[in-house]
């Protein structure tokens, strides 16, 4: 069995910060799998792949998907309370992430009228004279996904999705502390017809479970969404042949320029820096902003940051929900505490209740505080001064991690060079870092992953190309 443990919010006057007893959201318990659990999924995704007679034609998989988005729509609230309730993300928060759940399963059936191989020219040398070759996008084979809590539907949408569309089995391990919604969406992947075998989840007693699962021969594809220690150690032990993508985190830097307009850059800052309780990995976490500018910027910031309505995910005015577990906001306040120690001036911040803290913003941590180079995860923003922009690409180049990052500014030549010198996947302007479609390509470079995610380009990389050549007798 699985104990799925239970998330304590608080409920009172949220805006006054007075809270009274914590309410307990009721524990769980779920059957686990075990070893011969494992053998018997694997073995009945790798005979449903193997049998390329009862490969599902694309009309099929397409439907299975519109009425899976159909389906999901119709419990579009019951979903979001779901999330909030295992997860702690608030209501409002987790009704949008529904929303986007629902759009990537459309998204997944729209590439069925777009996607395909492309023509190879030929004849353009006597030896390749006569001929005709193309390519077909074939299905990889069996999918192992391996999720994270924090977007506990929709990361598992952007994994089920995608092998739907292409045409791989796929057995997918939610986080242990998360995995409600993504079992009640495989239930609504076979009600909307989906054969038996195609769509599995896994519930893995260990870990040495959870690494033999992902290191199988069997598995022709793995996609990980989680810390990059897990991830890198995975990747490390595939099996040969077997392709993967990594999704790990960052400890994403938003420039604000000299030029850069600060009543309109609070808001999208707040929003980056606290969603899911900073629970996200691009979500804002160093802010460097020039030193013209920065005691307006950090006034006005703070006060925001202070009036963010923290409290009971179930309410729909909450801003910022718990976090994940108890040693998750141990750990975040520890680092908060540190900083402070070390130096750091410290605005708000407090324990709330046993995962609850109150939003956090630290001025000018040192280096050697671990949150100056460690991904926080959790509802706590830095902020640093620089002199020139040239100081402040450097500093936030300065970290193994690479994903997403961002600049505010009203000046073109600034925001051309911050996009060509940033070391990133995504440079946003005028916008934070958090900021995401589920259609566009997401990914982190160096230490934050590998691979590309996003539900067309997690589709590409579940399909094998093959070539076909035809000579003219």
């Amino acid at each position: 069995m699985i104990w799925c443990p239970p998330i304590l919010v608080d409920t009172s006057c949220l805006r006054a910060l007075r809270f009274r007893r914590c309410a307990e959201i009721r524990a769980y318990d779920l059957p686990t799998d075990d070893a011969t659990a494992l053998e018997s999924k694997l073995t009945l995704a790798r005979k449903r792949f193997e049998d390329r007679r009862g490969w599902l034609q694309p009309h099929q998989r397409r439907a299975v998907l519109l009425r899976l988005a159909d389906l999901v729509l119709q419990q579009r609230e019951t979903f979001a309370k779901r999330i909030a309730r295992e997860g702690g993300k608030p209501y409002t928060d987790a009704l949008v992430e529904t929303d986007r759940a629902i759009d990537g399963i459309q998204n997944a059936a729209e590439l069925l009228r777009s996607r395909g191989g492309s023509e190879i020219p030929m004849g353009v040398t006597p030896a390749s004279e006569g001929r005709r070759a193309w390519t077909i996008l074939e299905p990889i084979g069996v999918v192992a996904a391996i999720s994270a809590f924090n977007h506990p539907l929709n990361l598992i949408v952007h994994q089920i999705a995608p092998a739907i569309a292409t045409g791989c089995p796929v057995i997918v391990k939610p986080a242990a502390t998360t995995p409600l919604s993504c079992l009640e969406l495989v239930k609504l992947v076979h009600e909307a017809g989906i054969p038996d075998g195609w769509v599995q989840t896994l519930l893995p007693e260990s870990r040495d479970l959870s690494s033999a699962f992902a290191s199988d021969p069997r598995i022709a594809f793995l996609s990980f969404i989680g810390s990059a220690a897990v991830g890198w150690h995975l990747r490390a032990n595939l099996a040969p042949g077997t392709r993967c993508a990594l999704e790990h985190g960052g400890v994403a830097p938003v420039i604000i320029d000299q030029t850069a307009d600060i009543d309109a850059i609070i808001e999208p800052l707040a929003k980056g820096g606290y969603y899911h309780a900073g629970q996200v990995c691009v979500s804002v976490q160093r802010i460097y902003v020039h030193g013209s500018l920065k005691d307006a910027f950090v006034e006005r910031f703070a006060e925001r940051v202070g009036r963010l309505r923290v409290g009971d995910p179930l309410l729909a005015q909450t801003e910022v929900g718990p976090l994940i577990t108890p040693e998750e906001a141990d750990r975040v306040a520890d680092w908060v505490a540190q900083a402070a120690s070390d130096g750091a001036r410290l605005v708000g911040g407090g324990r709330l209740s046993s995962t609850t803290l109150a939003p956090a913003v630290l001025m000018e941590p040192p280096q050697k505080s671990t949150i100056s180079h460690e991904e926080a995860f959790g509802p706590v923003t830095c902020i640093f001064s620089f002199s020139s922009l040239d100081e402040a690409i450097h500093e936030a180049n300065s970290l193994p991690v690479s994903f997403q990052s961002s600049i505010f500014t009203r000046d073109l030549a600034v925001a051309l060079k911050a996009a060509e010198r940033l070391d990133a996947s995504t440079v946003m302007v005028n916008d934070h870092s958090a900021f995401r479609t589920d259609w566009m390509p997401f990914a982190g470079r160096r230490t934050s992953g590998y691979g590309v995610g996003g539900i067309p380009y997690t589709a590409r990389e579940m399909t094998a190309e093959k070539m076909i050549v035809f000579r003219q007798p």
